[in-house]
C-alpha cells in the first residue's frame, strides 16, 4: 500500500554495485530502511545525493508492516536545504548532528513532535545567520527530552553538581565520576534555559565548550544503549577551535 510521509535522511549504505539502502526517519513510521535500486546510476530515478545527511524529504511509500526493507515509489527534498551543503560550519554541524541522531533513532517508533521538532531544527540551521557556537549544545539538550531523559532542573536554586547517571541537579557529590561540577553546572543550567536564537549569546572559552560536549554525549551514552563513539566529534573541536 502507497503511503505519503515525510522523512529526515541519515544515511546511506551500499547495497550492491548501483544500489542504495536509505536509512531515513519518517514521521509516519519512525525509522526505516528503504532500497534504492539503481540509485548510484548517472540517470538514477532516485538518485542517491538525494539522500544527503538531514535533508528533509516527501516521500511516497511502498510500506509492509514487519519488512526489514522497505521501497520509495517518489522522493523529493522539501524543503531544499540552501546554505548547510556549502556552509563548512553548518556543513559540520550537519555531519555530527547526523550521526548522533542515527544512533540514537535506529529503534526509535513513529514520533511525530520528536520529527517536527528535527526537521524545524535543521530548517532553522540552514536559514539563520545567528553564529552556531552553542547551537548543537543546546540541541541536544532539548532532544533528550524527546528521548525521555532530559535533566531535571532545580527548582529554586542552581546546585553544584548534576548527576549524570541518575540526570538531576544535586547538593553533594555524587560516588562516581558521572558528573559536572562549577563552573560547568551553571553553564549546562544555561543551555536548558535557552532557545536556538539567543545560545550564541552563553558565554563560555572553547575548552568549556569541548569539555561540555563532551559530557552530553556522556549522558547520551549512559542512558542510550549501543550509543559507542562520536566519531564526528573531532570536526566540531576543529571548526569550532
Amino acid at each position: 500500500m502507497l503511503h505519503k510521509t515525510r522523512g529526515v535522511a541519515l544515511k546511506t549504505t551500499n547495497f550492491s554495485e548501483n544500489s542504495v539502502v536509505a536509512h531515513i526517519f519518517t514521521e509516519t513510521f519512525g525509522m526505516q530502511s528503504y532500497l534504492v535500486q539503481g540509485a548510484k546510476k548517472s540517470r538514477a530515478k532516485i538518485s542517491a545525493n538525494l539522500f544527503q545527511p538531514l535533508h528533509p524529504l516527501d516521500m511516497v511509500v511502498y510500506h509492509k508492516a514487519n519488512n526489514g526493507l522497505q521501497r520509495i515509489k517518489e522522493v523529493h527534498q522539501i524543503p531544499v536545504l540552501h546554505h548547510i551543503p556549502l556552509d563548512i560550519t553548518k556543513s559540520a554541524l550537519a555531519i555530527f548532528l547526523n550521526e548522533v541522531l542515527y544512533k540514537v533513532l535506529r529503534q526509535q517508533s513513529p514520533d511525530p513532535a520528536l520529527f517536527n521538532f528535527i526537521q524545524q531544527s535543521v530548517i532553522w540551521m540552514d536559514q539563520t545567520t545567528t553564529k552556531l557556537t552553542n547551537f548543537h549544545l543546546v540541541f541536544l539538550v532539548r532532544l533528550s527530552r524527546f528521548l525521555g531523559f532530559l535533566p531535571l532542573q532545580a527548582a529554586t536554586r542552581t546546585l553544584p553538581f548534576f548527576n549524570l547517571l541518575d540526570g538531576v541537579f544535586c547538593n553533594t557529590l555524587p560516588s562516581h565520576s558521572h558528573i559536572l561540577q562549577e563552573p560547568h553546572t551553571s553553564l549546562f543550567q544555561q543551555l536548558l534555559k535557552a532557545n536556538f536564537e539567543d545560545s550564541a549569546e552563553i558565554k563560555m572559552g572553547k575548552e568549556d565548550r569541548k569539555y561540555l560536549l563532551e559530557k552530553i554525549l556522556e549522558f547520551y551514552k549512559l542512558h542510550t544503549e549501543a550509543f559507542g563513539s562520536v566519531h564526528s566529534l573531532y570536526v566540531l573541536e576543529e571548526i569550532f577551535q
